[in-house]
């Protein structure tokens, strides 16, 4: 068993579990509960930590959260259709429905 990485937030390391998941490597979570000690140890000891089973597939999963940390949102765009401003994260206006293009 191989750490993988760790992260401020429980929510990102769920979501590289279950990126991980989805593409068959089994992974495991540790530090979980220990937000509520934060104050006892330091506070970067106390990250929940994303851990791989089965070393064999340390790289394959290293390679999958190096791709979602590197992926990040396009600019704020303007809908043509309809003015609204929108997240870069978005394809559809959320108020029109209108396409990005």
């Amino acid at each position: 068993m191989k750490k993988l990485t760790s992260a401020d937030s429980l929510i990102t390391i769920n979501h590289y579990k279950n990126l991980l998941a989805a593409e068959g490597i089994r992974s495991e979570i540790r530090n979980e509960f220990l937000g509520a000690v934060v104050w006892e140890i330091p506070w970067v000891e106390a990250w929940p930590e994303l851990w791989v089973v089965n070393d064999l597939d340390f790289d394959r999963a290293m390679q999958l959260i190096t791709s979602v940390e590197s992926e990040s949102p396009s600019a704020p765009w303007r809908c043509k259709k309809c003015g609204e401003e929108n997240g870069g994260q978005f394809a559809v206006c959320w108020k029109c429905s209108a396409s990005v293009d």
